[in-house]
């Protein structure tokens, strides 16, 4: 978790290869009309991602049905947007990527090809409520040191 360019879906993906495990990049379940809105640098009201938080929550449990595991890359920048999430599973674990604003700034300047820009970064950061129960990671560290903690930290 954490705010746009933190790195969630590199480091996820990655970490989810070595584990073997799937990957949920929990953007991809935005609606058209949510995609439309932060693109032209509106952040989402807590109304407006509801529906979204909903529909990662049942992705999350409908693949408890095929495996005991999943990667998901996901803002969830509020506790209640984690409480909502987490839901009555008890083992989910929380990586929060930590970053200065002006990384952030940095590499969502430099990104191309995603509907989040650096005009939601403002939105995201006053909305950011950084967890006390999370594995915290340096979003600056090079993938595969990010990805090495979190692994030591899970214990695989």
């Amino acid at each position: 978790m954490g705010a746009a360019g933190a790195g969630k879906t590199t480091v996820g993906r990655q970490l989810a290869q070595e584990l073997g495990w799937p990957f949920l990049d929990a953007d991809t379940l935005h609606a058209p009309d949510a995609i439309e809105h932060m693109h032209h640098g509106q952040s989402l009201t807590d109304a407006e991602r509801e529906p979204w938080l909903l529909r990662v929550r049942d992705a999350i449990r409908q693949s408890r049905e095929t495996t005991p595991h999943l990667v998901v890359a996901c803002s969830a920048l509020k506790q209640r947007y984690r409480d909502l999430l987490a839901g009555d599973l008890p083992d989910i674990r929380w990586v929060y990527l930590d970053a200065p604003e002006s990384l952030l700034r940095e590499r969502l300047a430099a990104r191309t090809g995603h509907f989040a820009g650096a005009a939601i970064l403002t939105g995201q950061m006053a909305d950011l409520e950084p967890p006390t129960d999370a594995l915290v990671v340096a979003a600056a560290l090079p993938v595969h040191d990010a990805v090495a903690l979190i692994r030591t930290a899970i214990g695989s």
